[in-house]
Order: structure tokens, then C-alpha cells, then sequence
């Protein structure tokens, strides 16, 4: 795992395990805040032992950006810590994320030890969180998933995105329309840095290229998608054929993961925009 310390209070950790996923921990004189953990307990407990032993300080919260199982298997690992979600991800955590937890105990010796933990605190638009001198702003960011939140540690005007914000805008269980619509919301705001939900820090210099190239992936994604729908025949081929680098993003992304990523997005758009029954629900993958 890599650790960067991107202010003074305020620390980033990288996944060396799992396709750089990214957590973070704002310290306050009440306590840390952590946002989002990481997917295999190793790691996430190395978390809590910077915290604890380097930095002298209790976790005092855990913020839960979405449900999905690489950003909140570790929350069980901060006992004690009031947990915080919107209101769809304690649902989703409730219902899919026990399902996904019990194959994962059963396929995984390490997540054994790992327990479910339902946010205490949730909201359903914007909750701001004043801790010690810090204040946090969370708002709803839907498209990654229905229940995808961001968290704006004011002071510092740095912006933990999670999945709204990563190297190839993905929304396969999410949506494409609310994807654009979270992206475009971001621009403009001066934000110092954007953490990413996976990969490296996005520093403010960079901050509007990158949201733009991210709407322009998902703008010419629908573009491909929809030409190709619209050919009389050999639409799987058509589908098939659209390139990630002319979406505009490149393929050596989270060490070339973003390559089946993409291939997810155009068959998931394409059975949402098509309807044509020519593609099966069955060959998106979730």
C-alpha cells in the first residue's frame, strides 16, 4: 500500500492489491475521518495503525462513498466510529452487499474476519460534518452507482470523488445520463485536488482538463454506441470495434484495466440505448 500526504492533515492510500483503490483520512483535533476503505483487511488495518500509532488519533468516523465491496469491506476493521452513507448504500450494503460478503468469506480465507457494517447516519442529498476544524460537505454524485457520494473537505478544497472521479468514467451499475450529469456539476469549483476513487491524486492544475476528458469519453461513447445500433446488421461486430483510445481515453490506465472496463460500458450502454434484442442482459457484467 502507498500513503501520500497531500496536506497537512490529510492523507491518501493507495491499493498495491487491488487496481490502486484509493481511501483517505482527514485529521482534526476530534478525531480522524476516514473515507472509504480498502478491499483486502491487510491493507485497511494498515490503515488503522497509521492513524492509531503514527498519528496518535481515534478514527472517529468512516465514510462510505458507495456500497461496492473495494471501498467498504474494511469499514468493520474501525470499531467504534459512527459510519456514514446515503441512504441507497446502506440499502444496497444490506441487501447486495451480504451477498457479496458471504461468497467472498467463502471463496477468500482472508476476508474472514470481515463483517458487515451498515451506515448509522445517512442522507439522501447533502450532509455537512463539522469535525473539530475541518468541515466536510457530502453530496449525492450518481452515476457510478445509484448511491455514489463526494466529500469536499472545505478548509483545504479537496475533493474525494470515489468512483465519480476515475481513470475511466464506469457505470455499469450505474448510470450513463447521471454520470454526465455528476461530472458536469464538478467543473468550475476551484477544487485544489480531486482524489480519485482508483489512481493517482488529480492536483488543480489538472482538475478541469481531466473532468472535460471524462465527459468527453462519455459523450462519444454514446456517439459510437449509437451509430452502431443504427447499422442493419453486425451490430455485435459494430460494438465490438469501438476503440477506447477513439473515446479519447488511454488503454495503459490502471495498468491496462480500463480495457475491459470500456468493453463493459459499451455493451451496457448499448443494451440501455438498443433495446434491439440483439445484445443479452447476460453478457454485461457487473
Amino acid at each position: 500500500m502507498q500513503r501520500e500526504r497531500i496536506t497537512e492533515a490529510i492523507y491518501v492510500f493507495t491499493s498495491e492489491l487491488y487496481v490502486q483503490v484509493t481511501a483517505g483520512v482527514v485529521l482534526t483535533s476530534e478525531g480522524a475521518v476516514v473515507i472509504d476503505t480498502l478491499l483486502y483487511p491487510e491493507e485497511t488495518q494498515q490503515m488503522r495503525r497509521f492513524v492509531e500509532e503514527r498519528l496518535g488519533a481515534r478514527v472517529a468516523y468512516v465514510i462510505n462513498t458507495h456500497h461496492h465491496a473495494d471501498h467498504t469491506t474494511g469499514t468493520c476493521f474501525f470499531p467504534g466510529a459512527r459510519v456514514i452513507g446515503h441512504e441507497l448504500c446502506r440499502h444496497l450494503l444490506d441487501t447486495r452487499g451480504r451477498d457479496s460478503l458471504a461468497r467472498s468469506r467463502a471463496g477468500y480465507r482472508e476476508m474472514a474476519d470481515v463483517s458487515l457494517v451498515l451506515p448509522d447516519l445517512t442522507f439522501e442529498d447533502r450532509l455537512t460534518l463539522r469535525v473539530g476544524e475541518k468541515t466536510l460537505q457530502l453530496w449525492a454524485s450518481p452515476g457510478h452507482s445509484p448511491d455514489s457520494i463526494v466529500c469536499l473537505v472545505e478548509e483545504d478544497q479537496v475533493l474525494f470523488a470515489a468512483d465519480t472521479v476515475m481513470p475511466l468514467p464506469y457505470f455499469v451499475d450505474g448510470s450513463h445520463a447521471a454520470f454526465l450529469q455528476s461530472l458536469h456539476s464538478l467543473r468550475g469549483r476551484g477544487f485544489e485536488t480531486i482524489v480519485q476513487g482508483h489512481g493517482e491524486v488529480i492536483l488543480r492544475g489538472e482538475v478541469e482538463a481531466r473532468l472535460k476528458s471524462d465527459i468527453v469519453y462519455l459523450e462519444k461513447l454514446q456517439t459510437a454506441v449509437d451509430k452502431a445500433l443504427a447499422l442493419p446488421g453486425g451490430v455485435d461486430k459494430a460494438l465490438e470495434a469501438i476503440r477506447l483510445e477513439a473515446c479519447g481515453k488511454s488503454p495503459v490506465l490502471l495498468n491496462g484495466a480500463v480495457r475491459q472496463l470500456h468493453r463493459q460500458n459499451v455493451l451496457a450502454l448499448a443494451q440501455l440505448r438498443g433495446e434491439h434484442g440483439l445484445l443479452k442482459a447476460g453478457h454485461v457484467e457487473g
